[in-house]
């Protein structure tokens, strides 16, 4: 599983405007700023959770994005689902597809679907708000580090 600049993007605001909630609506530019992204390529991610009722977003004087829920109701797994469609290790498990026609037979499929089980949980485990509240992980290094 490769998890795209949409995904990792889309994570990253979600944080971002958790983090900035108490100010009401945050504009698009402020957070491209903040993170480090284009606009543009921002507001096609933006677009998305809105239309998936993550975000609430506003036009004009006063407009911006804001979360339609608390942070703690939000998990990593979701919103990655949600960017970047199956989070499947490999094709023959994907849930949205009909799987391999050796399924029956194949000695690895049982390795596959321990990983995608394992990916789940932890992705699941893991809410908009333990990343807010700095839970330790692993290589943080900041916004803009690339």
């Amino acid at each position: 599983m490769l998890v795209s600049t949409k995904g990792r993007y889309a994570l990253r605001v979600m944080v971002d405007l958790a983090r900035h909630q108490g100010a009401g609506r945050v504009p698009l530019k402020e957070i491209a700023e903040r993170q480090c992204v284009s606009g543009k390529y921002l507001e096609n991610i933006l677009s998305v959770l809105v239309r998936n009722d993550m975000l609430s977003g506003a036009r004009g004087k006063g407009g911006g994005y804001r979360l339609t829920r608390k942070p703690e109701s939000y998990t990593i797994g979701e919103i990655l689902r949600l960017t970047e469609g199956s989070l499947a290790p490999v094709a023959c498990i994907d849930r949205g597809r009909d799987g391999c026609e050796h399924a029956e037979t194949c000695p690895t499929i049982g390795v596959w679907r321990v990983l995608d089980r394992r990916i789940s949980e932890t992705l699941d485990s893991v809410t908009l708000a333990d990343l807010v509240e700095g839970t330790p992980l692993e290589g943080d290094m900041g916004p803009c580090a690339r």
